[in-house]
């Protein structure tokens, strides 16, 4: 049986993606500095034309791989909110993604270049930035979302609860994952967990 050729506009956008998962595993293994365009073309398998051929830079590459696992985290989120359910699936559900969040978001140590880049390089900051009050808008608007569904009023707004959340899921994530024998999975569980009963649900126990 023959293999079906690729069109132009599915074989461009199989390169890259190959490019990107290469830039992924390479980022997470030596970091966005040490990484360069020739290693990111050749862990895919192609020359550094066809990297420029696909992204003007590896900035450019870098925030495309952002964007690619924040849209992975989003669809996590809808999955959540399109699905019918009582108050009470919802607040499990909702618990459950963002407790079990430090164990499966793979590309956190992306999310940790990224802001020492931003730091540093002006250029780059700028548009960070921008993705980054993006990424702060869609998640207060899930929290609205959240909020008319169950019938439930907020504690703090929106923008306010979505800024608190990112923060403390990096910040117990970065406690995972760079010291796991004094905050095991257990513990970040329970801080994040804590969180939501207390300071989203409204819950006292």
């Amino acid at each position: 049986m023959k293999r079906q050729r690729l069109t132009r506009e599915q074989s461009k956008d199989q390169t890259r993606q190959r490019l990107l998962d290469a830039a992924q595993a390479i980022f997470m293994k030596k970091g966005f500095v040490a990484a360069s365009v020739e290693d990111i073309a050749g862990a895919a398998g192609y020359t550094r034309g066809a990297f420029y051929s696909n992204f003007r830079s590896k900035n450019e590459l870098f925030l495309e791989l952002l964007r690619r696992d924040h849209e992975t985290m989003q669809a996590g989120l809808r999955a959540i909110f399109e699905s019918a359910a009582t108050r009470e699936e919802m607040e499990q559900r909702v618990m459950h993604y963002y407790s079990n969040l430090h164990r499966e978001n793979k590309c956190f140590l992306l999310w940790v270049e990224a802001k020492l880049l931003a730091a540093r390089d002006g250029r780059f900051r700028l548009r960070f930035n921008a993705f980054l009050h993006e990424k702060l808008e869609q998640l207060a608007a899930c929290v609205r979302e959240f909020s008319a569904l169950v019938g439930m009023p907020l504690p703090l707004p929106p923008e306010v609860l979505a800024m608190g959340l990112m923060g403390l899921c990096d910040g117990v994530q970065f406690f995972y994952t760079v010291d796991p024998q004094n905050v095991p999975s257990e513990m970040a569980e329970a801080v994040l967990a804590g969180f939501f009963s207390r300071v989203v649900f409204g819950r006292s126990t």
